[in-house]
């Protein structure tokens, strides 16, 4: 496969939350000719759009939350980006509206991909058993994955995980339940990994995990992030040594999103030319100010030629997280699997364990050794710092402040007189219906 990913097989467009019409792409197979005796051709296909999905929708997961994280802000066109997100006056977020429902139907779109490619598996003989297992590790991983940023933004509110019957959709399970089914499919994709054979080929971006045995390596570190976010220590710990973590590893190792100027293909969507007015992503005053002198992270951010303001908010600095309208997008790395180890080993007590590897980040940034007291407290003040810093606009920094009690006033700035800080996003109207 070339470097870029182009849509094929299967265009599956949400009319409703999880309500998945079908539809055929005349660039790839009908839905029904692959439900029965799919063709190894037709099987590569539905790999190749679970991959490229994961791309829709990414935007608004990483932009919407990082506004409500008071990490950025984004001034367009757009009044719901300044007004809905920040909570202006008597607003509140809505429940059916694009930053919402853009991630959360991107995200079960993919579901759906997979389920396909699950039940055309029991229903053809073109591929070994072991092939078999090779796409079910692939696809339930997938599946696991889009799941969690499902329960990252809905929270208390929880997510649906039984969507594979449209007519007989599951319960929303509950955020504590959420995450021991979605970890079970991460356990359950790994063990099908175990005796696997990949018989399809992943794009560029997966270059060094696309075999049962490296993508098995991804799949663990999905795990620690998920057990992470859901304040496992002693399983995230677990997980994380069973990944690709390395202590004294490139920190930029690990499987990405890739985009190209290809017919057919996605551009970067969080890139913007430097400069830009009428569409920016402008970094949040407090992240500037707080940044540590020297930190060589600090080249995330660009400064602008003027100041720029919208909606009575206003910033000095634009994202310059990404170089060109092609540049990859890390799914994880060993930067935040490292975080993840310092962040378990502080939890669990073994404190200076956590501090060194703190400090693995902290001399990669340039800062130099950790100088301050080592006690629980204090590590995850640091902890949260440095991930603030490593992970600054990728999608992190709600859950993260969220799981200590840190997402309110007390620990992030009200820019205008009676914004609010949301916790969580609600459930899409549609899912109500």
């Amino acid at each position: 496969m070339k470097s870029s990913i182009i849509f094929a097989g299967f265009l599956l467009l949400a009319l409703s939350a999880c309500e998945i019409d079908e539809q055929f792409d005349p660039n790839g197979p009908i839905v029904s000719s692959v439900l029965q005796n799919a063709s190894e051709t037709e099987l590569d296909l539905l790999v190749t759009g679970i991959e490229a999905g994961m791309r829709t929708g990414y935007t608004s997961y990483v932009t919407a939350s990082g506004t409500i994280a008071r990490e950025l802000y984004i001034f367009d066109a757009d009044p719901r980006n300044t007004a809905d997100l920040l909570g202006k006056g008597e607003t509140v977020l809505d429940a059916n509206t694009f930053y919402l429902t853009g991630p959360f139907t991107s995200r079960y779109q993919v579901v759906k991909n997979v389920n396909i490619l699950l039940t055309a598996l029991e229903n053809t003989d073109v591929v070994s058993e072991e092939e078999k297992q090779g796409y079910r590790g692939f696809a339930n991983t997938i599946k696991a994955y889009m799941l969690s940023q499902v329960l990252d933004m809905l929270g208390s509110n929880g997510v649906r995980v039984d969507v594979a019957d449209p007519e007989n959709l599951g319960p929303y399970l509950s955020q504590e339940e959420g995450f021991t089914r979605i970890l079970e499919l991460l356990d359950e994709a790994n063990q099908q990994l175990d005796d696997a054979v990949f018989a399809f080929v992943l794009s560029d971006g997966f270059a060094g995990f696309n075999t049962p045995e490296t993508f098995s390596l991804f799949n663990r570190a999905i795990a620690a992030r998920v057990a992470t976010h859901a304040g496992r220590y002693a399983d995230a710990l677990a997980y994380a040594n069973a990944s690709f973590l390395d202590l004294d590893g490139d920190l930029s190792t690990g499987p990405q999103h890739i985009f190209s100027t290809n017919a057919g293909d996605l551009l970067n969507p969080i890139y913007r030319p430097p400069g830009q007015s009428g569409d920016q992503f402008v970094v949040h005053p407090r992240i500037i100010a707080d940044t540590t002198a020297g930190d060589l992270r600090f080249d995330k951010f660009r400064l602008r030629p003027d100041p720029t303001g919208k909606d009575g908010l206003n910033g000095q600095y634009e994202s310059a997280l990404y170089e060109t309208s092609t540049s990859p997008i890390d799914i994880i790395r060993n930067e935040e699997l490292v975080l993840i180890y310092a962040e378990a080993n502080i939890n669990l007590g073994n404190l200076e364990e956590g501090e060194a590897a703190l400090n693995i980040i902290r001399e990669a940034a340039g800062i130099g050794a950790y100088p301050g007291p080592t006690t629980q407290e204090a590590l995850i003040d640091e902890m949260l710092y440095q991930r603030r810093y490593s992970l600054w606009g990728e999608g992190h920094l709600m859950w993260d402040l969220r799981r200590y009690g840190r997402l309110n006033e007390n620990f992030l700035p009200i820019d205008r007189p009676g914004d609010d800080i949301f916790t969580q996003f609600p459930i899409p109207l549609a899912e109500n219906a």
